[in-house]
């Protein structure tokens, strides 16, 4: 499930600091806006990776971070599973804590 968060977002990053594709990052809060709309499972999959490791795959054109999570409560084996794919303004992403 695909979705973007409905945030304005002037946040600059310095390229020393900026998280890079391919990292671990941590969503450190929902975004206001971002839930609205979406399916009741896919809500509670965003909510419950807030402060956990999820993939940053990249940004898109607005400089918003697209992370990429398995859904935490549904059953993944080798042949199937459910992830999810959200945009977000980095100020709601911080680096993984080592």
């Amino acid at each position: 499930m695909k979705s973007r968060a409905r945030l304005q977002s002037g946040f600059v990053m310095s390229e020393d600091s900026k998280l890079r594709p391919g990292e671990s990052v941590v969503l450190v809060s929902v975004p206001p806006g971002l839930l609205e709309g979406l399916p009741p499972e896919a809500q509670r999959a965003i909510r419950a990776i807030v402060g956990k490791p999820v993939l940053l795959v990249g940004y898109d054109e607005r400089g918003w971070a697209e992370l990429h999570f398995p859904d935490p409560f549904d059953v993944q084996t080798k042949d199937r599973s459910h992830s999810h794919s959200i945009w977000v303004a980095p100020e709601f992403v911080q680096r993984c804590p080592t």
